[in-house]
């Protein structure tokens, strides 16, 4: 189910704390950072915390610039982004900044945890999410119920680590502060794991004050029935290849990525790529790999449109040359369509093959934009 492209924002010390264990907040970040995150928050739909840093930091979250909260109203939005707090006991302060600060705001909570929360009469909307924490669930209702599409995640440091190693973060700001805590006993950003293998991306890097700010996001592909980040980043750059296509009036504009179970992209490819008028994105990506590479058994194929099944132009159909080169899981955008081949089902021939397959319609537009004169839009 879709969900907000959810961003991780936290700063640490030279040795990765997030704090000291001295009774007040560690302030890692100058003046100038305290502004970009201001300015980030302003973009938002929604800001998340944890209990524990409701509890540790008893924050307001806000966006404190008037000058930004006046431009999100004029924008037709909120004054201030939904304030999120996530609490599996729901034993808060009802007294705490965070809930008589701001607009609105949602606390997701287990079944019991509901029932704490509402006795102590929390200033929010209670969602109770069954008898455990569910963040697929979660990121989806605040999807369909509050509409939020841009969700920053200011911590704690275990709500860190469990949405990227759930594969659920889209980016991390990472903010490196000239400081060293050095106390074993302080909070750090990440717990142990089951994080992705291989690199992250570097998205940017840039001196803010004192401070440094490092984006990065994930890369390497899911490996379950279920998307991860990476698998929606992949199969937005497969999309953005099929716009590259010299147009047709007999053949789908698609663009397709083979990227190794680490992350590391093995190869793309777009349809009529190079001047051959016949070539699909799949074939000319696989064409442009080692066919005894044994990266290949563990990768991912991102196409933007369904593999083909079956093709007049060439020998073998773009689901049988990606069961061949022994990839066997593919991601795809938008099922063909009958537009010139009737029943077309690449992915009936892949799952036959041993494959897994996986539709993540929200990436369907995309896809099909290139293809409007093809579909009649």
């Amino acid at each position: 189910m879709p969900h907000p492209y959810v961003l991780l924002s936290a700063a640490v010390s030279l040795d990765g704390y997030l704090d000291d264990t001295g009774p007040e907040r560690l302030l890692l970040s100058g003046p100038a950072d305290f502004d970009r995150v201001d300015e980030v928050r302003a973009s938002v739909d929604a800001i998340l915390i944890g209990a524990g840093t409701i509890r540790a930091d008893n924050p307001r979250l806000l966006v404190n610039s008037p000058e930004r909260r006046a431009a999100r109203v004029a924008e037709g939005r909120p004054e201030y982004p939904l304030k999120v707090s996530v609490s599996g006991s729901g034993d808060l302060d009802p007294t705490a900044r965070f809930w008589h600060t701001g607009g609105e705001k949602v606390l997701y909570t287990t079944d019991e945890g509901a029932e704490r929360a509402h006795a102590h009469g929390l200033a929010t909307d209670v969602v109770p999410l069954g008898a455990a924490l569910d963040w697929r669930r979660l990121l989806t209702h605040l999807y369909d119920v509050y509409g939020v599409r841009r969700l920053m995640v200011e911590g704690g440091g275990l709500i860190h680590t469990q949405l990227l190693t759930q594969g659920l973060a889209d980016e991390l700001q990472l903010v490196l502060a000239p400081l060293f805590v050095g106390d074993p006993d302080a909070a750090r950003l990440f717990g142990p794991g089951a994080y992705q293998g291989g690199r992250l991306r570097l998205l940017e890097t840039r001196p803010v004050g004192d401070v440094v700010l490092m984006r990065y996001e994930p890369t390497a592909p899911g490996a379950g029935p279920l998307p991860v980040a990476a698998d929606h980043h992949w199969l937005a750059l497969a999309c953005e290849l099929a716009a590259q296509c010299p147009p047709s009036e007999t053949a789908f504009s698609v663009g397709a990525v083979v990227v190794a179970a680490d992350g590391t992209e093995l190869a793309r490819g777009h349809s009529r790529e190079g001047g051959d008028p016949l070539v699909h994105a799949e074939e000319a990506a696989l064409a442009k790999t080692d066919p005894t590479d044994p990266r290949l058994t563990t990768a991912t194929v991102y196409s933007s449109l369904e593999p083909c099944a079956r093709r007049a132009s060439r020998p073998a159909p773009c689901a049988r040359l990606i069961l061949d080169a022994g990839v066997r899981r593919v991601v795809t955008a938008w099922r063909e369509p009958d537009t010139f081949v009737t029943d077309a089902d690449g992915s009936g021939v892949l799952a036959a093959g041993g494959a897994r397959v996986l539709v993540l319609p929200e990436h369907e537009e995309a896809a099909m934009a290139p293809n409007g004169h093809l579909v009649g839009r």
